[in-house]
């Protein structure tokens, strides 16, 4: 940001002298964004302003119904105000500014007047106005000049960035659910975008980017710039929604400050109200809430998810408190065909969307589809402590379906925890950043990733590894040993018996049990036998009958395998375990190294078997640390006992 942008950031900011004492630090930025937005609109508006209001009395006149287009027109810009007020001729009525200036917003178009609605502005004009200081604020903007041949679209666009920036930054309770740090942004935007360089450059490109949980909309921004930057006469699209009103507003106000499309900034939940319905995006980018339940939307989400691959959902669902791998189905259904040149996506995870869930589940079988499909380009991850409101550690997940021949049917995993640098200041949980040097280095690795990963020598090849899609792909088998039973009554077993519900409900429970109770002493090693000693008992129910055996049936290494009717071993549930087989081995040779050995009588339930798909990201780049020597240890140990002496002896000298 330039010193003039500073500066010019810095007057508007100097407003919140006015405000302190009957405004909270955290609120300031209610009063100056809309204000600012409020002041540019007025100036931006300003060379047309006669001719709107002409027009606008003249169609009054003829009794056009529909006078939006029109006056589009007319003001040469996509909103207009129709109100004869200005900020100028508000400050002219000392005692009724509220009353001019609630007429004044709304006199703008629609769009406008919706933007200023979701921020609250109209409460803030009243608390204002009783704190006597509405007149005084309004003043000092009136004093601000934004116009266009002062002010420049882009640079108005970098100085409500900082006033966003600053805001954000002083409400850090809230901030990282609407504000993404900005050196996190480019970064995420160079491994987005990088590998397209050469593209970028093209003459009269369009590109459309777009963010599904937007925030502010630091991150279309930022992809935006990086786009102009190295082709200043292509033409970018950007389009977001937002859930948060506030957030939406402060997004929608940029697009308006640079001269964008406000449009394509649409409110409500990305889910239940998708604002781009059959839009497709070259490039997206999302950083969703982390961890937040879906259940609100629960009936859209799942009645899409019904309608398989034809909805947005057809992968599967994750569990009803996490949303995030519902983010990114959605950012998938808006990909481009790969014939009409593709997409690449990037959004930021928690560790969660990871390995959550188990073979079969529904976070397992998104992952399995999107690794299937090969989807997933690469995951970096990144150092703890980056973002305002949380010190977790995150990951950039980078999707793609057009990976160039090199890269396909292969994953890229990029450790970069180690790149940060300490904040001077902690903002909330912040308390690192990355600097240019560190995104520089991140950026190239990710690019050069498949040469660093054949070349031991390279310095970042530690960092850097290279699979194959199915490498994360799993065969969950389960491992059943044979059920062996011994048999006998006991005053124990007679005692399960009676507690046993069909016995309750047996008419000639008392009977039973006495026959039982006559048989206490009773043993066999084998079942047929023993079925001979129970023939006193008589006929029995097949309930009551299955109850009996239930009881008098006692698990024993040493016992009679158990069997069905054709002969086949039964399992014993109390031994059954689970494996994870890789996707590439034969689980019948898998069986026979790893199982059998240590217990030749199990076997595997291959119906029982489950597909299931997992990035273990951090055990990949485990590095073991030896523990220290024991006598590094004792040493230590009483270098510090011997220290606590002296220090006692100080004390109690």
């Amino acid at each position: 940001m330039s010193t003039k942008h500073q500066e010019l950031a810095n007057f508007i900011w100097s407003v919140a002298d006015l405000l302190r004492g009957d405004y909270k630090q955290s609120e300031y930025g209610r009063v100056i964004l809309p204000l600012t937005v409020l002041r540019r609109l007025d100036c931006v508006l300003a060379p047309t302003k006669d001719a709107v209001l002409d027009r606008h009395r003249q169609l009054r006149a003829s009794g056009v119904q529909n006078v939006d287009p029109v006056l589009r027109r007319a003001a040469g810009l996509s909103f207009y105000n129709t109100s004869e007020m200005s900020f100028r001729k508000l400050l002219g009525d000392q005692d009724h500014v509220a009353l001019n200036l609630r007429a004044y917003i709304g006199g703008f178009s629609p769009g406008a007047v919706d933007v200023l609605e979701k921020y609250g502005f109209d409460t803030q004009i009243g608390r204002l106005a009783e704190a006597g200081l509405l007149y005084q604020v309004v003043a000092k903007f009136a004093d601000i000049d934004l116009h266009p041949d002062v002010v420049s679209n882009h640079q108005m666009g970098y100085v409500f960035e900082e006033l966003v920036r600053r805001f954000s930054e002083i409400s850090n309770e809230t901030a990282g659910e609407h504000f993404t740090p900005r050196e996190v942004i480019k970064l995420m935007v160079n491994l987005l975008l990088a590998p397209d360089e050469e593209e970028l450059i093209t003459p009269g490109i369009v590109r459309k980017v777009y963010d599904p949980a937007c925030g502010t909309g630091g991150m279309l921004s930022e992809a935006q710039e990086h786009i102009e930057a190295h082709n200043a006469h292509a033409t970018v699209e950007v389009y977001g929604q937002e859930l948060n009103g506030e957030t939406y507003a402060i997004c929608r106000s940029d697009m308006m400050l640079k001269g964008g499309d406000p449009t394509k900034i649409a409110f409500g939940n990305s889910f239940s109200q998708d604002g781009h319905d059959g839009e497709r995006f070259d490039y997206m980018l999302a950083n969703p809430p982390f961890g937040v339940e879906w259940k609100k939307v629960e009936n859209y989400v799942k009645a899409e998810h019904a309608r398989g691959h034809a909805g947005r959902f057809g992968a599967g669902l994750p569990r009803i408190n996490d949303g995030s791998l519902l983010f990114l189905q959605h950012m998938i259904s808006k990909m481009k065909r790969p014939e009409d040149g593709g997409s690449r996506l990037a959004i930021v995870f928690n560790g969660s969307p990871l390995f959550t869930g188990a073979a079969g589940s529904g976070e397992s079988e998104i992952r399995r589809w999107i690794l299937e499909n090969d989807l997933l380009e690469g995951i970096v991850a990144l150092p703890d402590q980056l973002f305002y409101n949380t010190g977790i550690s995150t990951y950039f997940w980078i999707l793609t379906n057009r990976k160039d021949a090199s890269r396909r049917r292969k994953v890229v995993l990029l450790d970069g925890r180690d790149h940060w640098t300490k904040m001077r200041k902690s903002l909330g949980d912040k308390r690192k950043m990355l600097t240019d040097d560190h995104i520089t280095e991140l950026t190239r690795a990710y690019v050069d990733a498949l040469t660093i990963a054949d070349d031991p020598e390279h310095p970042q090849h530690a960092k850097v590894k290279v699979f194959a899609t199915t490498d994360f792909g799993y065969q969950r088998i389960t491992v059943e040993r044979p059920l062996r039973l011994r048999f006998e009554v006991t005053d124990e077993t007679v005692a399960l018996l009676a507690e046993a519900r069909a016995v309750g409900k047996y008419a000639d429970r008392e009977s039973l049990l006495a026959g039982a109770k006559s048989l206490i002493g009773t043993s066999s090693a084998t079942r047929a036998e023993f079925a001979m000693q129970l023939n006193g008992l008589g006929k029995l129910p097949a309930a009551v009958e299955k109850a009996v055996w239930e009881a008098f049936s006692v698990s024993d290494p040493e016992g009679e395998v158990q069997t069905d009717r054709k002969g086949n071993p039964l399992p014993d549930t109390d031994l059954r375990d689970n494996e994870n087989v890789p996707l590439d081995e034969d689980i019948h040779d898998y069986l026979k190294r790893e199982v059998l050995p240590h217990v030749p009588d199990a076997w595997v339930d291959e119906s029982k078997t489950k597909i299931g798909y997992e990035i273990p990201l951090t055990r990949h780049f485990y590095v073991y640390q030896p523990l220290r020597p024991l006598s590094e240890i004792d040493s230590e140990i009483k270098a510090l006992e011997a220290e606590i002496r002296t220090l006692l002896d100080e004390v109690t000298a």
